[in-house]
């Protein structure tokens, strides 16, 4: 065994018992990564939809991802309520936080900084804003690792006071109709994260 933790076992057994009157602050990277895990999630709870994403470099892509958010979510019929927030944008934030991980692969240190710092400020939005529970959508790309991003999620639950959904989006088959989604709804799809690293490694 590897010990690994099938997140997407304990977000089905979290969604199995859930309050039908449940709220989520979803912490989202752009829209055709939040497609699928809202198709999925509004059939068991009310989400509002955080776009906060200070990595993205450039003001225009980051500006173009919010719009095609906002633009999914006015048109992607959903069983609940469906809202969005937009967080604040400083393009300064991440290279602060960064400093000296300038070097690192992709998915080290570097990101897990990144991961931090928007999985943070979705909990201190959320708990401020009287949400019980929040998560991410980052868990739905192959590129980002689950078991990182939901110890954090734990880890930065427990500090605020509220609580996190498990999830590993990317299983059954959740990346493939993400895809298919943006196929539907004529989505812009990146094709790098969002910071300058990313980008020029095209990831």
């Amino acid at each position: 065994m590897n010990g690994k933790i099938n997140y997407q076992r304990e977000l089905e057994g979290f969604l199995a018992s859930v309050p039908k009157d449940s709220r989520l602050f979803l912490h989202s990277c752009c829209a055709p990564c939040s497609s699928y895990v809202i198709s999925y999630l509004s059939n068991y709870l009310d989400i509002t939809v955080f776009y906060y994403n200070p990595n993205i470099t450039e003001r225009e892509e980051y500006e173009k991802r919010s719009i095609e958010q906002r633009r999914l979510i006015s048109e992607m019929p959903t069983p609940r309520k469906v809202d969005f927030v937009e967080g604040r944008y400083d393009e300064n934030l991440f290279f602060d936080l960064t400093k000296g991980y300038e070097e690192c692969r992709e998915g080290g240190e570097r990101c897990r900084i990144c991961y931090r710092m928007r999985l943070e400020e979705s909990a201190r939005v959320a708990k401020e804003m009287g949400y019980p529970l929040f998560s991410t959508t980052l868990t739905i790309s192959p590129l980002k690792n689950a078991q990182v991003l939901n110890a954090l999620g734990y880890e930065l639950a427990e500090k605020y006071g509220i609580s996190w959904l498990p999830s590993d989006f990317k299983k059954n088959e959740g990346y493939k109709k993400s895809i298919e989604l943006s196929k539907i709804y004529s989505l812009y799809r990146q094709n790098y994260c969002g910071c300058v690293f990313s980008k020029n490694n095209k990831l």
